[in-house]
C-alpha cells in the first residue's frame, strides 16, 4: 500500500505512520516541518494555512491508495487538500471526535435516539473544536463522496506521544511520589484507546474499503481507575501512595473531573456514560484489537523517560492536573490517614 499521512510526526499522526511502515507500506507525510520525521518516510513540507500552503502537494507527482487526515483546526484546511488529492488517491480517512455528536453523546447507558451531530461546514474557519472536527468530516465527504472517506470518531486516547497531557500528567504527578489523590471508586471502569492500536484499526479499515463513520475506543472496562493509577505506580517505581476519596468529596473540593484529574469522571454523571460507556461492537468486528493496558502505561513511561521526564503539549488544549495547593488541602481534610478518606473508608490495598 502507498500511504500519505497528513500530519504524521505527533501522537496518532506518528502513531499511524509507524504502523504503516512496520507492515511494509511505503508512506508519504506532508508536515510543516516543526517536529522530526519518523525515518523510513519521504517527506513534504507546507502549512496549509498558508497561502500556497499545499504548493509542495500539488507539484507532487505521486499517487496513493489511501490518505489519512489528523487535522484539527479550521475544516478548510481539510476541504482544500481532499479536493486537490482527489485525482491521485484511493481514499481519504479522517480522524476525527466523538464531539462531533450533540450532546449526550451516544453510550450504552444514554437514550436510544442519540446521535445527533453538531452543526459544522466543510469550507469554515475556525471555530471550536467539536465544529471544527465535524466540518473536516463533511469536508473529506464533499471532496471523496460517502463512498470513498471514512471517519474515524475516536474516543479518549493514551499512549506513546501523547501530546495532550492526561496519562503523562499521572505518571510525572505519581514518579515525584509521596501521597497521590486518587478519585474514587477503584474499581470504576474506564475506557480508552492506545494510539497504536487506533493507528492498527485505522490501516486495517483502509485495506478493508471500510467507509463511514465508526466509534473508536477500548471496550468498555478495558481498564479501571484502580488498575491504571497501580500501573502507574508500578512503573514509575516511585513508592507513591494512593490515597483514595469518593466522587463527592473530590468535586466538593472543587476538582474538575476529567481536567484535573485527567481521564476520571463521576460515576453517576452522564459525562461518565458517554466517555466510558461508548458501544465499539462495530470496530470490534471489523478488527479492533486493543492491546493489555500495562503495555500502555508501561511503554508511555518509557517514551516519556527518555524526552527527561517532560511531554510535548499541544498549545490548542487545557492544561492538565490538578492544582497543587487544592491537592494538599484535599490531602489534609482525609486527616493523613494512609490509604483512606474520612468521607470513604477504602482501603487502598
Amino acid at each position: 500500500m502507498r500511504l500519505l499521512v497528513l500530519g504524521g510526526t505527533e501522537f496518532v499522526g506518528r502513531a499511524v505512520v509507524e504502523a504503516a511502515l512496520g507492515r511494509g507500506w511505503e508512506v508519504t507525510v506532508f508536515h510543516r516541518g516543526r517536529h522530526q520525521t519518523p525515518p523510513g518516510v519521504r517527506a513534504l513540507h507546507g502549512d496549509r494555512t498558508a497561502p500556497d500552503g499545499l504548493a509542495a502537494l500539488a507539484a507532487d507527482t505521486g499517487s496513493w491508495d489511501a490518505v489519512i487526515d489528523t487535522w484539527s483546526a479550521e475544516p478548510r484546511a481539510v476541504l482544500a487538500a481532499a479536493r486537490l488529492l482527489r485525482g491521485c488517491a484511493g481514499r481519504y480517512a479522517y480522524v476525527s471526535s466523538r464531539s462531533v455528536y450533540a450532546w449526550p453523546w451516544p453510550s450504552l447507558d444514554g437514550p436510544d435516539d442519540a446521535g445527533a451531530l453538531v452543526e459544522g461546514a466543510a469550507d469554515a474557519g475556525p471555530t471550536d473544536y467539536a465544529r471544527d472536527k465535524r466540518g473536516g468530516e463533511l469536508a473529506a465527504v464533499e471532496a471523496f463522496g460517502a463512498a470513498d472517506s471514512l471517519l474515524v470518531r475516536a474516543g479518549l486516547i493514551l499512549g506513546p506521544y501523547e501530546n495532550v497531557g492526561r496519562l503523562p500528567w499521572w505518571l510525572t504527578r505519581i514518579a515525584r511520589g509521596g501521597p497521590v489523590p486518587a478519585p474514587g471508586p477503584r474499581e470504576l471502569p474506564v475506557q480508552f484507546i492506545d494510539a497504536r492500536d487506533l493507528a492498527g484499526w485505522l490501516l486495517g479499515a483502509v485495506e478493508q474499503g471500510l467507509s463511514g463513520p465508526y466509534d473508536l475506543i477500548g471496550p468498555p472496562g478495558h481498564s479501571t481507575m484502580g488498575e491504571l493509577l497501580d500501573l502507574c505506580v508500578r512503573v514509575t517505581g516511585s513508592g507513591a501512595e494512593l490515597r483514595w476519596f469518593a466522587p463527592e468529596a473530590i468535586l466538593a473540593a472543587g476538582i474538575e473531573p476529567w481536567t484535573d484529574l485527567p481521564v476520571w469522571v463521576p460515576p453517576d454523571s452522564e459525562l461518565y456514560a458517554c466517555v466510558h460507556r461508548t458501544d465499539v461492537s462495530r470496530a470490534l468486528a471489523t478488527g479492533l484489537v486493543c492491546r493489555p493496558p500495562r503495555e500502555t502505561v508501561a511503554d508511555t513511561w518509557r517514551w516519556l523517560t527518555q524526552l527527561g521526564g517532560t511531554a510535548p503539549m499541544r498549545p490548542d488544549r487545557t492544561i492538565k492536573g490538578v492544582d497543587p495547593e487544592v491537592e494538599a488541602k484535599l490531602l489534609a481534610a482525609a486527616g493523613g490517614v494512609p490509604g483512606t478518606t474520612p468521607q470513604e473508608g477504602t482501603s487502598d490495598q
